[in-house]
């Protein structure tokens, strides 16, 4: 196995700063809820200034991919977020919602492949934000 394949996963209860990770774990969970494939955040704090989050996902069109983004900025507002900038590339191949700590891209799955940022920030800790699910605790136990 090579290192570039082995992630280290960062606790979701890990300590601050905890509204962004919570952010970015509501922002994951709003994506996958509609219907975004490959969802992670991954940790860049101690990594870079660009932001402490990231969350990349796979969109299925443009169309969910826009919905996905105004349902995170629903959230962002319920919360007093204010989105910094929002970058819509031509042919909706990747979207970029920038909340300064909390950056969310989402692409179509050629693009995701092709920008690789999985692979640009492998070093980046993934953080735990779906939550097991009751088969996987009996299977524990």
């Amino acid at each position: 196995m090579s290192s570039a394949s082995v992630r280290a996963v960062a606790p979701a209860d890990q300590a601050a700063p905890d509204e962004a990770r919570e952010f970015a774990v509501a922002a994951a969970r709003i994506a996958r809820d509609n219907k975004t494939e490959n969802v992670c955040v991954l940790d860049l704090r101690g990594l870079s200034t660009l932001a402490d989050f990231f969350v990349l996902g796979t969109g299925t069109s443009d169309r969910q991919m826009h919905a996905v983004l105004d349902r995170v900025a629903e959230h962002a507002r319920t919360l007093g977020r204010k989105c910094f900038g929002l970058e819509d590339s031509t042919g909706t191949t990747w979207l970029l919602a920038d909340y300064i700590d909390v950056v969310i891209h989402l692409f179509d799955e050629e693009h995701r492949a092709y920008y690789d940022l999985d692979g640009l920030w492998g070093d980046a800790p993934r953080v735990e934000w779906e939550p097991s699910t009751g088969a996987e605790a009996s299977q524990a136990g």
